[in-house]
């Protein structure tokens, strides 16, 4: 009886839990409607797989795995209890998204620096084996002229990261969520910062020996433009007042310059 009683209560809070998202209004914001539903969707997934793991373990039993799981419950609990408070909501869910996709690139730019470290092998951690042959195989290591281009491309990255980076700062200080127009303008700039990380990812993967020159100046010509299109909606956006302009306008000229530094080491190649 114990045991029916509260797995009535546990579905009638999970119930709840999904009823909250669906009451709440589109209006506020896709940004928080997705960050909202990812934490209902942890919440009931971890609920799902502890009651498996319940179902599954022999009676008056307490596995590992049953520990594990309400762990789980416990954690997304604690992220939902997390989720964007105040009259802003919207704000505070994109501060928080660029914020991860600041954490993706900063992480990239890092990553790459240290690789970077002259004379440093990139697969020095990686052990030897049938693809990559003898650690003298000359594919594992960048040739000064892959330096030079790989120069320009860490231009390009530390300008995303430099330009997330304001942008957070912008929409912290100017960032509204008074009207429609305001919150839309906040998502847009939460789905185009989206675009930014990944390319730059991929930029850092293709920058890895042995390096095509030709694949490195399409992801290079990518991230530009994923970075072009972020500049052109915060000139237009509430979140870039006269005040903002000029950080706008030096890194829109640091991405050009590195990009033309590319186009010109890899024209040959085309």
């Amino acid at each position: 009886q114990n045991c029916r009683k509260l797995s009535e209560d546990v579905q009638n809070a999970i119930l709840a839990v999904a009823t909250v998202y669906y009451w709440l209004p589109k209006g506020q914001g896709t940004t928080l409607r997705k960050m909202v539903r990812d934490a209902t969707t942890e919440v009931v997934e971890g609920m799902i797989q502890l009651t498996d793991t319940i179902l599954n373990a022999p009676v008056e039993s307490l596995s590992q795995e049953q520990l594990i799981s309400t762990g789980g419950v416990w954690e997304a609990c604690e992220q939902a209890s997390n989720l964007p408070r105040g009259e802003s909501y919207n704000q505070a869910a994109v501060v928080s998204a660029l914020a991860a996709c600041l954490g993706v690139v900063k992480d990239a730019v890092e990553e790459m620096e240290h690789a970077l470290v002259e004379g440093q092998d990139p697969y020095g951690d990686i052990m030897e084996d049938e693809e990559l042959g003898f650690r003298g195989n000359r594919d594992t290591y960048w040739s000064e002229a892959d330096r030079q281009l790989l120069s320009s491309c860490m231009g390009l990255m530390k300008a995303s990261k430099a330009c997330l980076k304001k942008v957070l700062a912008a929409v912290k200080a100017h960032g509204k969520a008074d009207s429609p127009e305001q919150i839309a303008q906040l998502d847009d700039l939460a789905d185009i910062a989206n675009e930014i990380s990944p390319s730059v990812d991929e930029l850092a993967l293709s920058m890895y020996p042995p390096v095509n020159p030709l694949a490195v100046r399409l992801n290079v010509s990518t991230c530009k433009a994923s970075l072009m299109n972020f500049f052109h909606f915060c000139r237009t956006s509430h979140i870039c007042p006269p005040s903002e302009e000029g950080w706008v306008q030096f890194l829109t000229g640091a991405v050009d310059h590195n990009m033309n530094k590319v186009k010109n080491f890899t024209q040959d190649q085309l």
